[in-house]
């Protein structure tokens, strides 16, 4: 019978208000021979309460408002109930069990060492019991291996942001069931603290059996969690560390899981990594070039490369101004690298202040109906003075209002949503045009789409990608399409590398198109090049 509990070492067995089982652990199916999904009622596997003294300990304990323990000693073992989410529990032990430290004086104190050990919220072991089972099988040897699996979920913050916390702890017990569902002998799982997992695999074949093991866990959260008859999506990133190989006590090996659990986040989520040496190299290389972003930007390495985006009769509609960074030794470093570090070091509103005054003055060289695009970020919507700044700039440089688009994510709506969407109408009433960028990569996007009225949806390079040959994503995008003109808004195709991608899109009406096949990023000299060629050709 599956469960939190399933591969729990005590005999724990949960029954719901009907007193017929919900779940046990694999030692009470094999005491009592419970097989599969059997209707076990609580008086079937233990008989004795039906005694008169039974039943009304059974009663006290369902119909108490607290969780209690109440300790009946049959038989030589004691049975310890307890109030659980679901109705009742049972914790079956031998009297003077040392698991417990239970005694005839102290019939509570093994419900009590169990809840010390234990989440409440999953049932499985927390933190404190993984420090102890991950200090008792160290040191590893060649002949005999463990293996450190850090599980973290992916884009489980926006699930309690907008569906509550209610619908977060559903994810987090259903996490729980489907990692115990793939466990076998020799492996524990543990809930660390919020999102973060951790499995102790404690078997030789390594590092096969991890590689199997943190496969399985990855494709399992493939699967959408439903919640009130939403499909919600949270993936897992798993990150893999072996002992004695990668560590030989227990902080060098959590510190080696946590940097391949930081690879596999880095490498796109959703994915396991093993640790490997090399990791170490990067992440010390990612922290010179974190040390360097303030000197890059009191020495202006950053620069801005603008990227054509064109109307579907091939005009040019505007650019869409994009950050870079040119490091003195490095060379150029992708975005992808360090935006996040920038973010992460609290320097994105003043870079991108910079971004936003550079990309208005070159646009306003620009001829009159071209557009400038800029990405905006969290932290600068959190600016009390932001709106402020934005008009400072539109008037120093002398761009009008209407050709400056800004562009957000939903992650700036999930970080104060009431104050945010009272600043988009602000920007709004100022002319600025609002896009919603990487459309379709989150389940929320049409409650902001009711919420507020961007002017573009921006159809994220996922879905470009595979719409010549792939009916399903063919589908979306039409739908897209559609939605976007019902409610008056244009929508643009990011990541168009072919003619074919451009094609299929025009044909469906998309309004805007935009990528390499259309135009690479560019500097800010050759903007004007590229517009009189292209004056040129249209003429």
């Amino acid at each position: 019978m599956a469960g939190v509990y399933a591969h729990a070492e005590e005999l724990v067995s949960i029954y719901g208000h009907d007193l017929k089982m919900v779940e046990c652990s694999a030692k009470v199916a094999a005491a009592y021979g419970i097989v599969g999904d059997a209707d076990q009622t609580l008086w079937q596997v233990y008989p004795e309460l039906q005694k008169p003294i039974g039943r009304s300990h059974v009663n006290a304990v369902l119909s108490s408002g607290l969780p209690r323990t109440i300790a009946i000693e049959p038989e030589g073992r004691y049975l310890l109930l307890f109030r659980s989410e679901l109705g009742l529990g049972v914790i079956e032990t031998p009297i003077g069990n040392s698991h417990y430290g239970a005694s005839d004086e102290d019939p509570e104190r093994a419900l009590l060492l169990h809840q010390a050990r234990h989440d409440a919220l999953t049932g499985l072991a927390n933190r404190r019991q993984f420090s102890e089972d991950l200090e008792a099988n160290l040191p590893a040897t060649e002949g005999h291996k463990i293996a450190l699996m850090q599980i973290d979920l992916d884009d489980f913050k926006p699930v309690n942001d907008t569906l509550g916390h209610g619908a977060g702890d559903v994810v987090l017990k259903t996490t729980a069931e489907r990692i115990q569902a793939l466990l076998r002998k020799g492996e524990s799982a543990y809930r660390l603290a919020g999102d973060e997992f951790a499995v102790i695999q404690s078997v030789n074949d390594q590092p096969a059996e991890a590689e199997r093991l943190a496969e399985s866990l990855v494709r399992a959260f493939k699967e959408p969690f439903t919640i009130g008859g939403i499909n919600v999506f949270v993936g897992a990133s798993v990150g893999i560390a072996i002992a004695p190989t990668d560590g030989g006590d227990g902080e060098q090996l959590m510190k080696a899981a946590d940097i391949a659990l930081y690879a596999a986040k880095n490498d796109g989520r959703g994915r396991a990594r093993m640790f490997n040496r090399s990791m170490m190299i990067m992440l010390e290389q990612r922290e010179m070039l974190r040390r360097s972003l303030r000197v890059a930007l009191r020495e202006q390495q950053f620069f801005i490369e603008y990227q054509p985006i064109v109307d579907a009769t091939d005009g040019i509609v505007g650019f869409e101004a994009l950050l870079r960074w040119r490091h003195p030794y490095a060379g150029v470093i992708p975005p992808s690298l360090f935006i996040p570090m920038v973010e992460n070091d609290g320097l994105m509103p003043e870079i991108g202040a910079w971004v936003l005054e550079e990309a208005c003055r070159e646009a306003s060289t620009w001829p009159s109906h071209c557009i400038v695009a800029v990405n905006l970020s969290p932290a600068q919507f959190l600016e009390g003075d932001f709106t402020d700044r934005i008009s400072s700039i539109l008037d120093e440089v002398g761009l009008p209002p209407d050709r400056l688009e800004l562009e957000i994510t939903e992650t700036v709506l999930l970080e104060r949503t009431t104050e945010n969407l009272d600043m988009l109408h602000t920007l709004e009433v100022l002319g600025i045009r609002i896009g919603l960028d990487d459309f379709g990569t989150r389940y929320s996007s049409l409650s902001y789409l009711q919420n507020f009225p961007f002017d573009t949806i921006k159809i994220d390079r996922h879905f470009v990608k595979d719409v010549e040959s792939n009916p399903r994503v063919q589908t979306i995008v039409r739908f897209i399409v559609g939605l976007a003109h019902g409610l008056g808004m244009q929508v643009t195709a990011e990541g168009v590398e072919t003619a074919g991608q451009a094609e299929w899109l025009g044909k469906r009406k998309c309004d805007r198109l935009q990528g390499n096949f259309l135009g690479a990023p560019m500097s800010a000299k050759a903007t004007g090049d590229f517009l009189k060629r292209r004056s040129v050709t249209t003429a």
